[in-house]
Formats: structure tokens, sequence, C-alpha cells
């Protein structure tokens, strides 16, 4: 069968979902909507932001003058940790029940204007160390069984505040997509005795056709069933559960690893790539999950250029999701752009 040019349905093991992929369509022309992206002139420090060192939060919280990374609990928090217990069931088919949880905010920088690409890698490195410990921290919590640490980046993926930042949320039961991930790592394990990534990674090794960037501990790809457009997943090449069973030059390889990806991310369209990107890590509640083996999704909505973005609509919200440039072509695009920052580069040709 023709990948290329035909057709087809790509299998995504992780979920047990499908999307169809129609590459012809990628040569179709484009009439419809073009936005005008906005400059970056973000400052390095803004006195109106409630992020920035310093400055007091709508709570009427004032920041510390932090000096690297920043935590603190949500403001506005999507889960409470005393909210009401209880459930609600109606005629066998109306069903509720009460959830409880943290949701905390971590600040990467204290620069306003520095996101992850733009950091310095023993920088990023300390996010990485911040994400395992608030893991450490509220997975330790008896009442917490599911920790969830992401970013949204850019406005268009609806982040409220431009000051880089990331969430962790943690609560009570397993959401859908990690317990889908469960479920299927487990059968595979129970039946090979191996993880599935470390099989799939082990595939992807053989041609690394899909294979964006690489180091000795760490490999990031755009996966075969890739949804988004220039989605990526970030695995680690040993099999681990979660954040805290990194060595050392594990967590030394995700901060390159990060700083690589997002470099290329920014360099594509020469702006600040907009994605939604989280860890998918073992359950908290104290069993052990030998078939789970921590990655983390990058999920940009960005399909033609700066300003045109991919859309779930119509077939993708009532039948299943699709995508017209391939896995490969993505991979491809994204391997082939400079592994300096495009603003390093301008900078660099002005000094010239």
């Amino acid at each position: 069968m023709d990948l290329t040019s035909q057709p087809h349905r790509r299998h995504n093991p992780l979920l047990d979902e499908w999307v169809l992929v129609s590459p012809h369509r990628a040569k179709r022309p484009w009439q419809g909507q073009q936005e005008k992206p906005q400059p970056d002139t973000r400052p390095a420090y803004d006195p109106t932001c409630y992020l920035c060192p310093g400055n007091p939060r709508t709570s009427g919280a004032v920041n510390p003058q932090y000096e690297h990374q920043f935590v603190f609990d949500n403001d506005f928090p999507a889960l409470l940790p005393n909210g009401e217990t209880g459930s609600f069931e109606e005629g066998g088919l109306l069903r509720a029940e009460a959830e409880t949880g943290h949701c905390r905010v971590l600040c990467f920088s204290p620069r306003h204007d520095l996101t992850l690409p733009e950091m310095e890698i023993p920088e990023i490195r300390r996010v990485v160390d911040t994400w395992t410990e608030e893991f450490r921290t509220l997975g330790g919590d008896p009442n917490i069984n599911y920790v969830q640490i992401f970013e949204n980046k850019g406005f268009m993926m609806g982040c409220s505040n431009p000051h880089p930042h990331g969430q962790i949320w943690s609560q009570r039961t397993v959401p859908d997509l990690p317990s889908k991930e469960t479920r299927t790592q487990k059968g595979y394990f129970d039946r090979h005795g191996r993880t599935m990534l470390a099989d799939y990674l082990a595939i992807e090794e053989k041609t690394k056709a899909r294979f964006v960037v690489e180091n000795d501990t760490w490999v990031a790809l755009v996966p075969f069933w890739a949804v988004w457009p220039f989605e990526t997943m970030v695995l680690p090449r040993r099999a681990v559960q979660d954040l805290t069973q990194l060595t050392e030059q594990e967590r030394d390889g995700l901060a390159d690893i990060l700083s690589q990806l997002t470099i290329r991310y920014d360099n594509l369209f020469e702006i600040s790539f907009p994605y939604s990107a989280g860890f998918h890590q073992r359950p908290t509640d104290g069993q052990a999950y030998p078939e789970w083996h921590l990655h983390m999704h990058f999920l940009p909505p960005l399909l033609r250029s700066a300003t045109v973005k991919k859309f779930m609509v119509g077939y993708e919200l009532l039948a299943n999701a699709q995508r017209d440039i391939t896995a490969e072509q993505a991979a491809d695009r994204l391997r082939a752009l400079p592994g300096v920052h495009y603003k390093v580069a301008a900078a660099a040709n002005i000094l010239h």
C-alpha cells in the first residue's frame, strides 16, 4: 500500500483509535481564512503581568522576586482540594460524581519574554527538576491518583497570559486519555512482557523516517498515527514509568531534546509556535504499573503558515480524526530546520 499518496487509515495503539490520512488533499488550493500574526514585542519585565516577579496577582497575593522558576496554587483553579463529596444518578443514564484535586501554575522563568526554545538548556533542566518534584509531591498525596503536567503556549491555544508558564493539575480520578493509555499499554505488556512504546521506538529506529531530533537518552518523533499536522511525541529510550525515575543524565537529555524540538517548531514559520503539550505517566494510586512508558505529547494546530491552522470540524467532530500531510512529510520538514533559533540567526545576520 502506498502511504505517500493514497487515502488510508492509521491506527493509534495507545488510544485504540484511528486517524484518516488523505495525503492527496494537501495539493488542493487554499482560499480559507488567513490571519495576520502579531509581532512578538514582549519586554523582559512587564509591570502589568500577574506572573512577573514582584507583581501582584488578581487574588491579592504578591509574587516573590524569584530568579528561576516559581510555582503557586492557581488563583482560579478548576479543581478544589476540599470540595464537596457525593454523587448524582437518575434513571441509570444521568450520572455525576464530585471531583477533588489541586491546580498549580509553574512560571518557567522570571523573564516575561523567554519561552522554552529561547531559554538556555540549564534553565530548561531546572524546569524538568521542578516538574519532577511537583509530580513527586502531588502524587504522594493519598487522595491523588493522577498528576497531569501540561503547557498551553500562545493565545491561539487559549493561554490567558503571555508570560511563559505551564500548569500542573492533580486529581482524585485518572482522566480519560491516561486511562485509555493504561488499558492499552497493560494489554500489550501482558501479551509481550515489554512496553508498547519500547517496541514502537525499536520499529521507528530502523528507518528514522519519522524522527525529528534525538540524543543519547531521548527521541522526538512524529508518531505514525499523528492527528495534528506537526504533532510530535517525546520518548525516553529507557522505559520508565514517571519523571521521578529518570537519571541525572536522562534529565539533562530531556532538557536538551525539548530545546532542540521547540527551536525547530519556532523556526518552522518563524514565530513563537503555539501548542498544547504535556506528559503522560503512571497513575499515582500506589499500584505497580510496569506497562507504563513515560512520554510527552506536543499538539500544535498550525498547518500551512503562521496564520493557517488545522480545524477539528465536520468529519473530525462527527466521525474520527483526519489529516492531509503525512507523518513522514511533517517529520521531514521539522528535521530539516536549523537547530538555532530564528531570532538568534537574525541577530547574527544583523551583526555581520
